[in-house]
């Protein structure tokens, strides 16, 4: 992509009531643009990191046994009543169609499979199923104040898991916190994510988060440093905890390994994951018949991760004074190539030359061809945050100078060395 053909731009001043790191960012880079509070526009970088993301997820899904579907997010009133949902959730967008029928805007969509899983599931034979989706949902969020983290529209993958019995769920389960180690690792956030004890379980003890450390978290975290299991703040507040983590922590040792050295950091909930039970399928009447002939109720499982608050995450975890520093496997581009000298024609059809090679040879660029000064090209790829600067100048002669984003120091390297660098990289 040439960068004078790209339709955004970087800009330099944002509004002042925009507070978040991650949000501040990715509108100044030209990755998203604020329509309003929790609700933004991809841009074509924004989109590019989005579809990035969305590709790690489904191929660990799909490895994992998932089968995609997509389903619709206008929800009829009556599938909400069925769980009770349609008054107790709070942040549920309700609307009226001309037809006088009321509807939701999807929050979640329990209620939108687990009748269409009725449809296919009636015997033992028809379980274990995995399902899931990639789908926008939308939520009457008062809080909306931290760019992605949190937003009234959004795009999630939720799945579902579909079971006979308690052992074939704990097993799945524990499959798909593998599966979502593998997406954090690839997002580049594994190494400061922990797996957090949490509230919330409906047929367990306790449900599952994924806490990403950082100072933007709205939750607080107590991390073993033994073990690095974490504990989420909100457990400690229950009256009478089906399990003593409260007690346990209050008593300075760790629920898992006994360890009595913690630490509190703040943090930010990347993926959850939940052990359902009957639930959900129990209003629907979601039942199987089993090997014996007996009628049971299928348990689930669901697991979610919010794309567009991982990528907030990444941008709140990978920056500096300058910008957002991107991890390669979702960056927009693989390399970032400028041209400082775009009046020299030479230096021109050099760059050119060069930008056509690393197309044919399959390497994502933004080539920066503007007319516009070196300085501001440079500060504008620092923004931006493309892990790998190549500057094309007088002073480069027959070489490129290579920069990392995430390192301060440049080297020059030949065209073929810098091919074989970002192939094999």
């Amino acid at each position: 992509m040439r960068q004078s053909d790209l339709f955004t731009k970087t800009t330099k001043t944002i509004s002042a009531e925009e507070k978040s790191v991650n949000a501040s960012l990715l509108i100044r880079a030209g990755f998203v643009d604020k329509l309003a509070a929790g609700i933004y526009t991809f841009l074509p970088l924004g989109l590019r990191v989005l579809n990035k993301i969305e590709n790690i997820i489904r191929e660990e899904i799909n490895e994992a046994g998932g089968q995609e579907i997509l389903m619709p997010a206008l929800h009829p009133k009556e599938n909400w009543q069925k769980t009770g949902r349609w008054e107790s959730f709070d942040a549920l967008f309700k609307l009226k169609g001309g037809d006088k029928k009321e509807y939701a805007l999807g929050a979640t969509h329990e209620e939108i499979l687990v009748p269409l899983a009725k449809k296919h599931i009636s015997s033992y034979k028809d379980l274990p199923r995995y399902i899931y989706q990639i789908q926008t949902k939308f939520r009457d969020e008062v809080r909306a104040k931290s760019g992605l983290l949190r937003g009234r529209q959004f795009l999630m993958k939720d799945l579902y898991s579909f079971h006979a019995d308690e052992k074939d769920l704990n097993s799945y389960y524990e499959k798909i916190k593998d599966a979502y180690w593998k997406i954090f690792e690839r997002a580049g956030i594994k190494d400061k994510t922990y797996l957090t004890l949490a509230s919330g379980g409906t047929f367990s003890k306790y449900s599952h988060e994924f806490q990403t450390v950082t100072s933007a978290g709205e939750d607080t975290i107590y991390i073993c440093e033994k073990c690095r299991l974490a504990v989420n703040k909100e457990i400690l507040k229950d009256e009478n905890p089906v399990y003593p983590v409260r007690n346990r922590i209050s008593n300075g040792v760790c629920p898992e390994c006994q360890n009595e050295k913690f630490k509190v950091e703040k943090a930010i909930e990347v993926g959850n994951i939940f052990k359902l039970g009957a639930k959900y399928s129990a209003p629907f009447g979601l039942k199987f018949i089993d090997n014996a002939g007996k009628e049971r109720a299928v348990i689930m499982g669901c697991y979610g991760i919010g794309l567009d608050r991982l990528m907030g995450t990444v941008v709140e975890t990978n920056n500096d004074e300058n910008g957002i520093i991107w991890p390669k496997s979702i960056a927009p581009y693989q390399a970032h190539l400028l041209l400082l000298a775009p009046q020299e024609r030479e230096i021109r059809e050099k760059a050119d030359l060069i930008y056509n090679t690393l197309l044919k040879s399959d390497i994502e660029v933004l080539y920066d061809d503007r007319n516009l000064s070196a300085g501001i090209k440079l500060k504008d790829s620092d923004l931006i945050g493309i892990p790998l600067r190549l500057v094309i100048s007088g002073k480069t002669r027959e070489n490129i100078e290579v920069k990392e984003r995430k390192r301060k120091e440049a080297k020059l390297l030949g065209l073929g060395e810098v091919i074989e660098m970002i192939t094999n990289g």
